[in-house]
């Protein structure tokens, strides 16, 4: 969607001017950062630690979406202009490097204070799935993350509300499994929620968004698709990763000693 009517700024502050993408990225942090800790707490991981965890988390998200996002669009910035490392606020900022950042800082910083990492994965998917939407809501007022023209539609596909669509679905599903059922492995859902981000990623986002195509590579332009982008290539890997790290977790569950009840009715059998 392109819509040039539309203004990136929300307002302006004494000549300053608010990005709508900032408000989004804002209000996701604060709506994944409030989530946690009330997740946590309920399962009674100490609040102050998990604070610990979640400002480590952000920023770490934040320099590993930045440094992704200048290495995949011009990486001669690093040896030419490192100030423009610094300059988030012009835009450009990686998903994909945020939540390798945010994930790797997130877990040193529980691991320091002895807080259970796949657990606090799985409470930080909402924040994730959230924050997905409402930065793609900011990217058509931003007049980023533009579809392919399809000759056949007679316009651009729509990405960002298909980008929506698929936050919204994996938001959806957190919170499906979760009341179905209640008692998970620890990771099982921010594992899957990453292999299924992933897969409809690469298969539906990827392929209707104007994104350059790299070595063997398909371009429709009557349909308007394209198969051969940077997220695609890399995304069997990390498909394959999330899906060993989800085979972990329910083998760990299975390890797992038997509760009272389990305990209790073998030995009667047994006997």
């Amino acid at each position: 969607m392109n819509i040039p009517w539309l203004s990136p700024y929300a307002f302006h502050v004494f000549g300053f001017g608010v990005h709508w993408y900032g408000i989004a990225m804002a209000a996701s942090i604060l709506a994944g950062a409030w989530y946690i800790i009330r997740a946590g707490g309920r399962v009674g991981l100490n609040e102050d630690a998990l604070c610990d965890v979640v400002i480590w988390a952000v920023v770490g998200g934040i320099v590993g979406a930045r440094l992704i996002f200048v290495a995949t669009s011009d990486p001669s910035w690093f040896w030419q202009d490192p100030m423009q490392l610094l300059h988030i606020w012009q835009g450009g900022l990686a998903w994909d490097g945020g939540l390798i950042g945010g994930v790797a800082a997130g877990y040193l910083a529980a691991r320091r204070r002895h807080l259970p990492v796949q657990r606090l994965l799985d409470f930080s998917v909402p924040g994730l799935a959230f924050g997905y939407v409402l930065v793609r809501i900011a990217d058509i007022f931003n007049h980023d993350e533009l579809g392919r023209y399809s000759v056949l539609l007679g316009t651009r596909w729509p990405a960002q509300l298909i980008s929506v669509a698929i936050g919204a679905f994996l938001l959806w599903r957190y919170f499906l499994l979760g009341r179905r059922y209640p008692k998970l492995p620890a990771g099982y859902q921010f594992w899957t929620f990453n292999l299924w981000y992933q897969a409809l990623r690469a298969v539906v986002e990827e392929t209707v968004r104007q994104n350059p195509l790299y070595l063997w590579h398909y371009a429709n332009p009557y349909v308007g698709i394209g198969i051969g982008t940077m997220e695609q290539w890399f995304s069997p890997l990390i498909i394959l990763f999330a899906t060993l790290m989800v085979s972990q977790a329910l083998a760990a569950r299975q390890g797992e000693p038997p509760g009272p009840r389990q305990a209790a009715s073998g030995a009667s059998r047994t006997n």
